[in-house]
């Protein structure tokens, strides 16, 4: 058992370790300003689809909040955006609707530079050397209700069955996409019903209203305080990223987002509720009866469409079942070994091999600046038990200039 001190002090490395593996205000911005122009372009009144108000917001975990830096430096931060149009051509097919606006950024000089081969669902812009980015973009339909629904607070019950936050989406490997004009023939997908029930799970009682507000805002604000949830995303996201090291069996980001969200019970320190949901995950994948295989099959519901199953992989390729509860074995003794450490030191060295020693190095770092300022102010104390430095404490520590002399 932590004492007060302790808990403490790991609540300050794990936050911090959420800090270092944010993405920089400088690249959010860039990104953002890259997908408004995009979406300006394609909704001047002279473009083809100008009728169907076309928009370009982002999904995925950039609109939640939980992306990280890549592993590699020179890697680029993959962005996922759809581009939503209300309403389309009756002989559109979704082939039709990928062209369209395809055609249309193509029309544009500066996009059509960045423009890489069309892809499965999305088109592509790439963004090289500074920005170190690509932007997928989802042509997509949504229903004439979808601005109103998108901008409303929602309760978790409502958010559930609000399907008109639903869009319909294209995709190359549907046997109908270049056949079928018929929406409802077309995929479904609601991510942002998904990051409305996200926001709603991560809220804490004195920011719900303010969070709930904030769920699905067309430009989310780059945001340096995160909430708990959002950290312990990120923390599990970065340590799947480690331990598989590019394998593409490993653990996709919406089970891992979901199940935590799940098992997240609003706690406001990160170490805590981090231990938590690590313990309370396992119960929230059900097993279910799968009559075409004549067995019980993992099932892991999409919040928002509870026929959608999560983890509907698993059953084709058992290998990714297996690495799921590997990583989650391996993920909760990593974080017991971090709790078992005292000291600074201790602790950075057993963060640095599950979580990634540059990521952890900035954070102790960031911690060190934070502890210097505080001995320069003289807030600085020392927990009793860890005898580690932090800005609260027992033990009264003096100035020290240079980590040495005391003055």
């Amino acid at each position: 058992m932590l004492t007060p001190e302790q808990n403490e002090q790991f609540e300050e490395i794990f936050d911090e370790l959420g800090r270092s593996l944010d993405i920089s205000k400088t690249q959010y911005e860039a990104a953002v300003t890259s997908y408004e122009f995009a979406g300006t372009w394609l909704a001047k009144e002279d473009s083809p689809i100008a009728r169907y108000e076309p928009a370009v917001l982002p999904q995925g975990s950039f609109l939640l909040g939980t992306m990280i830096k890549p592993v590699h430096e020179e890697d680029d931060l993959d962005i996922d955006l759809v581009c939503q149009l209300t309403g389309k051509q009756e002989s559109w097919t979704q082939y039709d609707l990928k062209q369209v606006v395809g055609n249309r950024l193509k029309a544009n000089g500066t996009l059509a530079r960045l423009l890489e081969e069309e892809g499965r669902r999305c088109w592509t812009l790439k963004h090289a050397d500074p920005a170190r980015f690509h932007l997928d973009i989802l042509p997509a339909i949504v229903s004439k209700n979808f601005k109103i629904m998108l901008e409303k607070s929602l309760s978790e019950a409502e958010i559930e069955q609000a399907q008109e936050l639903a869009i319909r989406i294209t995709d190359q490997k549907q046997t109908n996409y270049r056949s079928s004009r018929n929406l409802s023939d077309w995929l479904k997908s609601n991510p942002f019903g998904y990051a409305a029930w996200f926001k709603e799970r991560a809220s804490l009682d004195i920011r719900k209203a303010l969070a709930l507000l904030e769920a699905v805002q067309p430009v989310p604000k780059y945001q340096k305080d995160k909430l708990p949830l959002q950290r312990i995303v990120q923390i599990l996201k970065r340590h799947r990223d480690i331990m598989f090291n590019g394998d593409e069996d490993k653990p996709i980001s919406i089970i891992i987002t979901t199940l935590a969200a799940r098992a997240y019970r609003k706690q406001t320190n990160v170490l805590d509720a981090l231990v938590d949901v690590i313990d309370r995950i396992p119960g929230f994948i059900e097993e279910r009866y799968e009559p075409t295989l004549g067995r019980k099959i993992k099932w892991i519901a999409n919040p928002v469409n509870l026929c959608e199953n999560f983890a509907d992989k698993w059953p084709g390729t058992p290998k990714r079942e297996e690495k799921f509860y590997q990583w989650l074995r391996q993920v909760r003794m990593d974080i017991e070994n971090v709790r078992k450490q005292r000291g600074l030191h201790h602790i950075q060295e057993a963060l640095g091999t599950p979580f990634g020693k540059r990521e952890v190095a900035n954070a102790f770092s960031s911690i060190g600046q934070k502890a210097l300022r505080s001995r320069e102010s003289g807030t600085m104390k020392m927990a009793a038990v860890t005898g580690t430095l932090g800005a609260s404490g027992r033990t009264g520590v003096l100035y020290h200039n240079n980590f040495g002399k005391n003055e």
